[in-house]
């Protein structure tokens, strides 16, 4: 078990082997929950609608080009149903 020290901002460090198991960034979010006189700590992961609106925001022509490349196969496959 890691131990922290609570610095005069009430800063914590949290360990390095935490962080790389939860695979945690600079910047990410914890939720903090207080539990029967514990502190827990738990990573806020972004739901699936967060991700996607990131994605749009960084990359909209790629995710266009995906989207037409993703259509065009659909339209092939069936077509390829149809003709049997």
């Amino acid at each position: 078990m890691a131990e922290v020290t609570v610095r005069s901002k009430f800063q914590i460090t949290l360990p390095k082997e935490v962080r790389q198991a939860l695979g945690l960034r600079p910047g990410e979010k914890l939720q903090v929950e207080l539990v029967e006189g514990e502190i827990r700590l738990r990573p806020l992961r972004p739901s699936v609608r967060e991700l996607l609106k990131n994605l749009q925001k960084t990359y909209p022509k790629e995710l266009e080009a995906l989207g037409r490349a993703t259509e065009h196969d659909a339209v092939r496959y069936v077509r390829g149903l149809r003709e049997g």
